[in-house]
C-alpha cells in the first residue's frame, strides 16, 4: 500500500514520534511506503509532499513541532478543496490516509470518510479535549512546562511581594489550568467551564498577602467571569470559526491590583506550552498511537481513531471521538476548589 499522513492544527510535541512508528512499521513489518503530506490539510490539497523513509524518521523521536509542517487549513472552506484533494491522492496512487490532529482536522477526516477517502485518525491536542480517549498527547508535556514556570514564577513572587496571574491555554477546556496548578500549588485556578467570581478571586488573594504569602493565579485563556465574555487577542476567525483568545490573564492582574491595592502582573505562556522536548509519556504515547494506526490501515479498518483506554490502544469511530469536546467536570474542579485561598 501507499499510505499519506499529515499533521493538521498547533502543533505539539509528540508529533514526531507518530510519524516515526507510522513509517517505521509501515516500511518494515507491512512493506507500505509512506508519503507526507506537508502543511496540513494544505498538503493533500495543493500537492506538497515529502515521501518518509526510515532514514528521514532516524533522529526524530525527541523533537518538538512536526517536520511535515503543520496549519489550519479546512479543504471544506477552499474553493474545489475536496476535489483537489482527492485528485492529489489518485495521482500519488495514496490508498489510504492518516490524519494527525485535534477536534478540528479529525472533524475533517470524519467528513471525508463520508466523501469516499479512507482515513484513520489518530488524536493530538495539549488540550487534552478530544472525546473517546482518555489522554491525547502533547498534554503531558504542555502540562510539565506550565508547572515548571509556576515553580519558577512563585520564587519571584515571593521575593518581590506580588500576585503573579499565569495565563495557560484552553479555549473551551482547563485542563492544562487544573493539572498545571494542582502541581504547581496555585492558589486559585480559573477555568473555562466554571464562570467565576472576581470578588470571591481577590478574596483568596488577600488570604494570601495576609498570611505574607505571594498568590499565584492560574488561568485557562478561555476562563470568563461572571457576567462576562472571552478576553479576545483580537476578532479574526481561522478557517474553522476559532477566534483567537489571550488577555484574560492580563485582566484579571489589573481587577486584582485595582481592588487589593497590592502589586499584581500577568505571565502569558502561549506558545511555550507547545514547544521543545516531549516528555517520555508523551513519546511513548505518540509512538503507540502511530503502531496502531498504521495496523488500523493495513486492515482496511477505516472511519476510525486509534485511542487510549485506561492502558490499552483501542479504535473507536471518527464520529465518536469528534462528537463532543472533553471539558473538565465540576467534580473534578470543586476538588480542587478546597486548596483555593
Amino acid at each position: 500500500m501507499r499510505v499519506g499522513v499529515l499533521t493538521g492544527g498547533g502543533d505539539c510535541p509528540g508529533l514526531n514520534a507518530v510519524l516515526r512508528a507510522i513509517t517505521r512499521k509501515g516500511i518494515s513489518v507491512h512493506g507500505h511506503e509512506i508519503l507526507g503530506f506537508r502543511s496540513g490539510w494544505q498538503g493533500p490539497i495543493e500537492g506538497l509532499t515529502k515521501p518518509l523513509s526510515l532514514d528521514k524518521v532516524e533522529e526524530i523521536l525527541n523533537r518538538g513541532g512536526t517536520i511535515l509542517g503543520s496549519s489550519r487549513t479546512n479543504p471544506y472552506k477552499v474553493d474545489n478543496g475536496i476535489e483537489r484533494l482527492k485528485a492529489t491522492l489518485d495521482a500519488e496512487r495514496v490508498d489510504a490516509l492518516i490524519a494527525i490532529g485535534g477536534e478540528d482536522t479529525l472533524g475533517v477526516a470524519e467528513q471525508l470518510t463520508h466523501d469516499g477517502v479512507p482515513v484513520v485518525g489518530v488524536p493530538k491536542t495539549i488540550d487534552n479535549d478530544l472525546g473517546a480517549t482518555d489522554y491525547t498527547f502533547g498534554f503531558d508535556t504542555a502540562v510539565h512546562i506550565a508547572t515548571e514556570a509556576i515553580d519558577r514564577l512563585r520564587t519571584t513572587a515571593e521575593s518581590h511581594h506580588r500576585a503573579l496571574v499565569v495565563e495557560v491555554m484552553g479555549r473551551h477546556a482547563g485542563w492544562i489550568a487544573l493539572h498545571s496548578g494542582l502541581a504547581g500549588g496555585a492558589n486559585v485556578i480559573l477555568v473555562p467551564e466554571q464562570e467565576f467570581d472576581v470578588d470571591q478571586v481577590t478574596e483568596w488573594v488577600q488570604q494570601r498577602f495576609e498570611g505574607q504569602y505571594a498568590p499565584i493565579i492560574v488561568v485557562a485563556e478561555g476562563a470568563v467571569p461572571q457576567g462576562g465574555g472571552e478576553v479576545l487577542a483580537d476578532g479574526e476567525k481561522d478557517a474553522f470559526g476559532h477566534v483567537r483568545l489571550g488577555g484574560v490573564g492580563t485582566w484579571l492582574a489589573d481587577e486584582i491590583a485595582r481592588r487589593t491595592g497590592k502589586e499584581s502582573r500577568a505571565v502569558v505562556l502561549g506558545h511555550v506550552q507547545r514547544g521543545g522536548t516531549p516528555t517520555a509519556y508523551d513519546r511513548v504515547l505518540a509512538t503507540r498511537f502511530g503502531l496502531h494506526a498504521i495496523d488500523a490501515v493495513s486492515e482496511g479498518d477505516h472511519g476510525k481513531m486509534v485511542a487510549l483506554r485506561g492502558t490499552d490502544i483501542v479504535r473507536v469511530p471518527l464520529s465518536e471521538a469528534t462528537a463532543e469536546l472533553k471539558t473538565v467536570p465540576l467534580e473534578r474542579y470543586n476538588e480542587a476548589e478546597v486548596l483555593f485561598g
